[in-house]
């Protein structure tokens, strides 16, 4: 673990999400990690989501509050993602960024996930951009590939390990 890393670097899990297909992802109490994602999750769209390189997607608690705040009807795993995280600086992750997901799971950031109108009815008017790198940048949620697998929790740890580390 490098010592230099600030507080900032340290997050938590606060839900893991997954669904049969389509959004929103429901909650689980805990979650298997493999290669290909999380156990149990399945997206309808395989050309879009999934994969080896799209395995999990993740979404910051404090931008779903922040548009909570602005009077979007966003909830976590409302818009799709796997690990809903909290207490990351999330404009600071960036591809090749990696996250050690408790005491077992390591991955790494491959890109964004750029919105579709199947996450519409969590934005009010259903503006969807409001979540697009393009349109507003830090506020994507991330894809990434698995390193190593294992299990997560929500209440896991979180460290941020940047590339450049």
């Amino acid at each position: 673990m490098n010592t230099h890393m600030s507080a900032k670097a340290t997050g938590r899990i606060l839900q893991i999400n997954i669904s049969d297909g389509g959004v929103p992802k429901r909650s689980i109490p805990e979650g298997e990690v493999t290669a290909t994602g999380l156990v149990g999750d399945w997206q309808r769209d395989r050309r879009h989501h999934g994969g080896p390189t799209r395995a999990l997607c993740l979404f910051s608690l404090e931008h779903i509050q922040a548009l909570q705040a602005e009077g979007h009807p966003i909830y976590p795993g409302a818009i799709g993602e796997n690990v809903t995280l909290a207490g990351l600086d999330w404009e600071r992750m960036v591809v090749g960024d990696r996250l050690q997901l408790g005491a077992e799971v390591t991955i790494e950031i491959t890109g964004t996930a750029a919105p579709c109108n199947n996450i519409a009815g969590a934005f009010t008017d259903e503006r969807f951009v409001r979540v697009s790198a393009k349109v507003n940048p830090g506020w994507a949620r991330f894809y990434a590939r698995v390193v190593q697998t294992g299990r997560i929790r929500p209440g896991d740890v979180v460290h941020h390990l940047p590339a450049a580390a």
